[in-house]
């Protein structure tokens, strides 16, 4: 398989910006299928709150890894990245184009560049992390990444606690920011990639983005939470949209303060989104409503 014959193009961009509806467009336009790399929609007991294509977007189109695991499954970056790859390898055969879409940018690296390499960590200190989240809250592991590893801190989801641990014990045990151990020299790759961002005027992104909210809450989300609450403790729950929900089922908000916690949260994702994907030089932007310029750049580095 020469890698100059197949292209994997990438579309990338904060939640909300219509990163679905440009991979379907892409995918008629090169005849071609779509991987997604979103780690919210790979579990199947989560669709309203990860925004799942709807049936009818993925019957224009065929998808893979949407809603393909189970939330009581173990699965990883580095399980993501191998699948993806045994899925390009397959799909290549036959097409020289594949789309990769999502708004995950650790799991788009490993697909695109290959899984970094961390070392080895003393368990005792994840046991030490956990004891010390639980009895002084979240507050604690983000004050210890930001001393730690600002880089880090900075791209990392802040509210997810099993992300700020994961980077927390790296950091302690090797002594080293995590984020020094991203972005190492990585495996070779048999395609070609092209990398497409999406963007928008940021009150145009909030504007999307409440109205998402908006509709997922109409279309059952709280049901959906209220279903998921006994395994609110699970880490594929960790996530904006169900921890604000689950905080409500629990006493602690309001209904009407838990969607403006989780508006406020999703802005806060979507921007630290934005930041690591913008660190990319590779990643060329294009507005919302600029296809046939995203079309004819790729068909320009396609035959260039």
């Amino acid at each position: 398989m020469e890698a100059t014959k197949k292209h994997l193009i990438t579309v990338v961009g904060p939640t909300a910006i219509g990163k679905t509806a440009m991979a379907i467009q892409l995918a008629q336009h090169f005849n071609c299928e779509i991987i997604s790399c979103d780690s919210r929609q790979f579990f199947k007991e989560m669709t309203i709150g990860t925004a799942v294509p709807s049936a009818e977007e993925l019957a224009f189109v065929p998808h893979h890894f949407i809603q393909n695991k189970s939330i009581f499954e173990k699965y990883t970056v580095g399980d993501f990245e191998k699948e993806a790859i045994e899925k390009l390898d397959e799909l290549f055969l036959k097409d020289d184009y594949v789309i990769l879409v999502g708004g995950s940018g650790l799991y788009v690296d490993a697909v695109l560049k290959g899984f970094d390499d961390f070392p080895e960590v003393d368990p005792a200190i994840r046991i030490s992390l956990t004891e010390k989240f639980e009895e002084f809250g979240i507050s604690y592991l983000q004050d210890e990444l930001r001393k730690l590893d600002p880089i880090y801190y900075d791209i990392v989801d802040s509210e997810n606690p099993q992300r700020l641990m994961r980077a927390l014990e790296v950091s302690i045990g090797s002594g080293k920011p995590y984020f020094s151990f991203l972005h190492q020299k990585k495996n070779e790759r048999r395609f070609t990639s092209i990398k497409i961002g999406l963007e928008a005027p940021r009150q145009t992104i909030y504007d999307r983005i409440n109205l998402r909210v908006d509709i997922m809450i109409t279309e059952g989300l709280l049901e959906e939470a209220r279903n998921l609450y006994s395994f609110k403790d699970l880490n594929a729950l960790q996530t904006v949209g169900y921890r604000e929900l689950f905080a409500y089922l629990n006493g602690e908000f309001t209904l009407d303060f838990a969607i403006s916690e989780i508006k406020k949260n999703t802005r806060r994702f979507a921007k630290r989104q934005l930041t690591w994907f913008k660190k990319d030089v590779e990643t060329s932007w294009f507005e919302i409503i600029e296809a046939d310029k995203v079309f004819d750049y790729i068909e320009k580095k396609v035959n260039s």
